[in-house]
């Protein structure tokens, strides 16, 4: 099976989106301007509509005519924000990989909400990864991640509850050994990809953040 994309109504900057055999798109709302930039026709366009302009609404009523089951509108009033209720659907479709584009910037309270469905994907035994132009950002769970050499860039890491436990960092310019990390000390930022060496993160009791700013040579 594919993965699930989601485009988001946060910062963009035009990149290419990869879309595959197999793949799932979903505009999330105002994220749909972004898909008509790159020319991709959503499978589906989910949301409440509230980012979307005129002109996009227009365009999506026009949608909805030719192809009523592209279009799924929420509620305004609802618990699960557009992005939840989008990544409610590739599950219940059956994807387990969730690519985010657009998921960052603008409103600070929806960029953290989105980096907390990181956490719920994980969660539900899924993986998603939030992607810009510079930036990778993930949610390691009782798991290790690898980045292959001939990365260069910076990463840092935090933990998501109270504190995650037996920590390894190899490969790396500051590296630990099954160490605790916390939320109240951000000990894991800014470390440093080595060229020429596979970089290791491993967390054996705990949630970690994974922020890269990285490019690949």
């Amino acid at each position: 099976m594919g993965k699930c994309i989601l485009v988001c109504a946060g910062e963009f900057v035009p990149i290419e989106i990869p879309v595959e055999d197999g793949d799932y798109v979903i505009a999330v709302d105002g994220g749909f301007r972004y898909c008509q930039m790159l020319g991709i026709l959503p499978d589906l366009i989910l949301g409440d509509m509230d980012s979307a302009s005129e002109e996009e609404r227009a365009v999506i009523e026009e949608i909805e005519r030719e192809d009523p089951s592209r279009i799924h509108r929420l509620k305004p009033e609802k618990d699960d924000t557009d992005t939840l209720s989008a990544v409610r659907e590739g599950l219940e479709r059956g994807y387990r990989k969730f690519y985010f584009y657009g998921a960052l910037g603008g409103r600070l309270d929806h960029s953290i909400a989105n980096i907390q469905t990181l956490l719920f994907l994980k969660k539900q035994g899924a993986v998603g990864y939030i992607l810009t132009d510079t930036q990778l950002v993930t949610v390691i769970r009782n798991e290790e991640i690898t980045f292959h050499a001939g990365v260069e860039g910076r990463m840092s890491l935090f933990s998501l509850g109270e504190k995650a436990e037996k920590v390894t960092i190899k490969g790396m310019k500051y590296v630990l050994t099954e160490d605790t990390v916390t939320n109240d000390f951000p000990i894991g930022i800014s470390n440093e990809f080595i060229k020429t060496e596979e970089a290791l993160v491993r967390v054996e009791n705990g949630e970690l953040l994974i922020m890269v700013e990285w490019s690949c040579q």
